[in-house]
């Protein structure tokens, strides 16, 4: 596995911080004050992208780390919107450059996979990017593990290679464990994974009555409609109530545990909201902890469904 640390050699954090609520439902100074509340927690490690609030994440992140640019790694995605294609993600990159102030990005993702573009064109130009020194390690977004090993192919006849993969994983969205995350773990590739709390549905909140992504986006009402996922996050309730720690806590702390995971990507609104999430760094799940969590949700069956066998 490639080692990703910031320049001056300052090791990735066990958490990373999603900066995708900056300038969005976070104003300024929220997102300030949870940035510096992440540098408190020793957190060195920021994710934003192209496409977050208009630029704005881009924008206040790089206004927050520019006096400790070299301490930090810090992470976009390019070719959300209009394919992967060269001239795209050349366009992206500086965009993202200008708004962070930085001339060098440590990771960029391609953010989704892009049918349409050659793989071909698109890690040619992320090799160059590499080569010229724009960015340091190259990253995917959202990928299949058999799109993820046909890119990592592709990338080494550019002599790249894909250093770190950003799918989606919880304890309710636990399909990374069939293919992804074992591919991770054989081929050496640190994995970030994004919503350890399920679009805050296992922070709790949903069963206190309080608003969220859940209620407000259709797209994540959409994704834990399922009611077996609401009644896991009742169970993760007792447990964290049992264990006298807030159920945030346990669900990032969970992801964190998988050993092909390298840093789970928590956010927030607020400091209050983060706090919990922050937490899990300092949270070592004993055996029968992480046992009686995982047994919440349903194990994935494996990738040649031989259910005989797990």
């Amino acid at each position: 596995m490639t080692q990703i640390t910031a320049i001056d050699g300052t090791p990735l954090s066990a958490l990373c911080f999603g900066c995708m609520q900056f300038g969005g439902t976070a104003d300024a100074a929220a997102s300030q004050a949870m940035y510096d509340a992440c540098r408190a927690a020793g957190v060195t490690f920021f994710d934003t992208a192209h496409v977050y609030t208009d630029g704005a994440s881009e924008t206040l992140l790089g206004g927050f780390a520019r006096a400790e640019r070299d301490n930090l790694i810090i992470a976009t995605k390019a070719a959300y919107q209009g394919g992967a294609g060269r001239q795209n993600i050349l366009t992206s990159l500086d965009d993202s450059r200008r708004r962070l102030g930085m001339d060098v990005i440590d990771i960029l993702y391609l953010h989704r996979w892009d049918d349409k573009t050659p793989l071909e064109e698109s890690f040619e130009t992320l090799a160059r990017l590499q080569a010229d020194g724009a960015i340091r390690h190259v990253a995917v977004s959202n990928f299949a593990a058999w799109q993820v090993t046909k890119a990592q192919a592709v990338a080494a006849g550019f002599d790249t290679r894909i250093d770190m993969i950003q799918p989606m994983y919880n304890l309710v969205k636990r399909q990374a464990e069939v293919e992804i995350l074992p591919m991770a773990a054989s081929e050496g590739i640190a994995v970030a994974p994004y919503s350890p709390l399920g679009g805050g549905l296992l922070s709790g909140k949903y069963a206190r009555g309080d608003e969220g992504r859940l209620t407000t986006d259709k797209r994540y009402a959409a994704r834990y409609a399922p009611d077996w996922m609401h009644e896991t996050a009742r169970g993760l309730v007792a447990l964290a109530d049992a264990e006298g720690v807030p159920p945030a806590t346990l669900a990032v702390a969970w992801v964190a545990s998988n050993p092909a995971v390298t840093a789970p990507i928590i956010s927030a609104r607020n400091t209050e909201q983060l706090a919990p999430s922050l937490a899990a760094a300092t949270l070592t799940l004993s055996p029968d902890l992480r046992a009686a969590l995982t047994a919440l949700s349903p194990t994935p069956a494996p990738a040649t469904d031989r259910l005989e066998e797990v």
